[in-house]
């Protein structure tokens, strides 16, 4: 086995405690495992692909010096998703504030049309809603996180998280009924 197969059958916690040891290598296969999922993370709570592309950078830049900060209480994706999360934040702070969505393009296919038209009202609508509400949802319900899990990435209780989400999943209901009437939201 090589040493680069030694990297990809380490836990998080160990490739973390690794490259806090001076493994030049290890954070590089964190970063591997856990961008796409970060970004993804980024882009729903910026909802700009610009602003998370330089979210994700700050937060992995972050993450990379902070190694040591870890303290074993969570998982790495915990405190990989608080650090991005938090890296948006400073981003949206820097930004002035807009309405706007960025332009995508619309799929010429019917299916694909109906399905990005429905993603494009969905993330209008997140746009819409408190900001603490949009990240408990984008955290739970988008990102498939445990409430608990969540709680910790954005530093609040569980009983918070499980309430930003009801208010927000409500809210979302309401905008979207509103934009296309009844039979809209499932």
């Amino acid at each position: 086995m090589t040493y680069l197969e030694d990297l990809s059958q380490q836990t998080d916690r160990d490739l973390l405690a690794a490259h806090c040891a001076g493994d030049q290598d290890a954070f590089g296969e964190l970063f591997k495992r856990h961008k796409d999922r970060m970004w993804a993370v980024a882009v729903r709570t910026c909802r700009d692909p610009e602003l998370a592309a330089d979210a994700v950078q700050d937060g992995f830049i972050s993450a990379f010096r902070r190694a040591d900060s870890f303290r074993g209480d969570a998982q790495v994706t915990t405190w990989l998703h608080r650090i991005i999360v938090n890296a948006c934040l400073d981003r949206l702070r820097r930004v002035k504030p807009t309405s706007e969505l960025p332009e995508y393009e619309l799929a010429d296919r019917r299916d694909e049309h109906a399905s990005t038209v429905v993603r494009l009202d969905v993330q209008e609508a997140l746009g819409k809603i408190p900001e603490a509400q949009r990240l408990a949802l984008t955290l739970v319900d988008m990102q498939g996180m445990s409430v608990a899990e969540a709680a910790d990435v954005l530093e609040v209780a569980e009983g918070t998280i499980k309430s930003r989400c009801a208010r927000g999943r409500a809210a979302l209901a309401e905008l979207l009924v509103d934009k296309h009437g009844e039979g809209y939201v499932h």
